[in-house]
């Protein structure tokens, strides 16, 4: 009894429990609503259903968090990564554009590497604002956040930008092994993380300098250098997921390609158990926790609750999700079961003493 009660702790306590168990009841409300919601189908050599489009949809978000998460953990925030999608895509699809063959696999590759260079020079902007001058995380990503917005304008010039290119329009919507190619890429991003921050020293290195940047940097560890290379990387994988983002659309959207995908994005690290304060960070449960926001967002629209009740909604599932996971939380309402007093028992009547006569 006692072992079965440990293991029953031990799973309960598990980083991941919670996000998994949420994301198992978003799945069966979904399917009790729409039987149909979890049936997949082959057609035409490619896999097809609510399933696979949460995956693929869930894609550019994981990207995205995957970048964000190596931030947080050195204890700084990105603000800028939706304005750095809005960017990358612009700029590829501006390039794309104005070559007379669209379909051309040179040209397609030649505009992911400028897009892909600028977002190295944003990245470095943001790495130096913080890393080197000093300037605070959410100071220096905002500033970007906004400018940003306005460089994407001005690229596409206040436009639409609308291409007709098949090996873009792959990167969103492509197959491969009958499974969008979206995935393939956001999975091959994650285990190249992984690899990068588990199998060497960097991943403990990031967490070292979030957990104390002085006392790391007394320690030998150029505490600067990691920061900025967190903020290049982040902008990196926003690039890539704003490439993802127009290829779905086949156009470029300066003012509305990743729209608060930042938020998303954080709250996808927070759900995974990453502290905002820095230090520890786990890019499993950052992928958990973006496949639990698209769920829900594809949740809302299949239930088909109004577009201004729909964010409050995603707001109230977030918030009870946090809490639900929150070791404190758990422990304070834990407790208070604990002290509520059992309700008194009834006394019986004690016989009267007989008087001797």
């Amino acid at each position: 009894m006692n072992d079965t009660k440990g293991r029953y702790r031990t799973m309960i306590g598990h980083r991941l429990f919670w996000p998994v168990a949420v994301l198992v009841v978003m799945l069966a409300a979904n399917t009790i609503y729409r039987p149909g919601f979890l049936s997949i189908e082959l057609k035409d050599g490619h896999l097809y259903g609510s399933p696979i489009d949460i995956l693929r949809l869930s894609a550019p978000l994981i990207l995205v968090a995957l970048g964000m998460t190596l931030v947080i953990s050195t204890g700084g925030i990105d603000l800028s990564v939706g304005s750095v999608c809005a960017i990358s895509g612009a700029m590829a699809c501006m390039y794309i554009s104005k070559q007379p063959d669209q379909n051309s696999l040179t040209v397609v590759l030649t505009a992911l590497a400028m897009a892909l260079g600028v977002a190295l020079v944003l990245g470095v902007w943001n790495g130096v604002l913080v890393a080197v001058i000093g300037i605070q995380p959410i100071i220096a990503t905002l500033i970007l956040m906004v400018a940003g917005r306005g460089l994407a304008q001005l690229i596409t010039q206040g436009q639409i930008i609308t291409i007709n290119s098949g090996p873009f329009r792959a990167i969103g919507l492509g197959h491969l092994l009958t499974l969008p190619l979206a995935i393939f890429i956001a999975l091959a991003a994650a285990l190249l993380v992984a690899a990068f921050t588990r199998r060497t020293a960097l991943g403990m290195i990031i967490e070292s300098v979030g957990g104390n940047a002085e006392a790391s940097r007394l320690a030998g560890i150029r505490s600067g250098r990691v920061i900025f290379l967190a903020y290049v990387v982040s902008a990196v994988c926003a690039a890539v997921a704003g490439f993802m983002m127009t290829a779905n659309v086949s156009s470029a959207d300066g003012n509305a390609v990743g729209l608060w995908v930042e938020l998303d994005a954080i709250l996808a690290v927070v759900i995974g158990g990453t502290s905002l304060a820095g230090g520890r960070f786990f890019l499993s449960g950052t992928i958990l926790g973006a496949l639990i926001i698209q769920t829900l967002t594809t949740t809302v629209y299949a239930m088909n609750i109004s577009p201004q009740t729909s964010l409050l909604f995603k707001a109230v599932v977030v918030i009870a999700v946090c809490l639900i996971q929150a070791p404190a939380f758990r422990a304070r309402f834990s407790r208070r079961r604990r002290s509520t007093p059992p309700p008194p028992r009834p006394v019986a009547d004690k016989p009267k003493e007989q008087v001797p006569a």
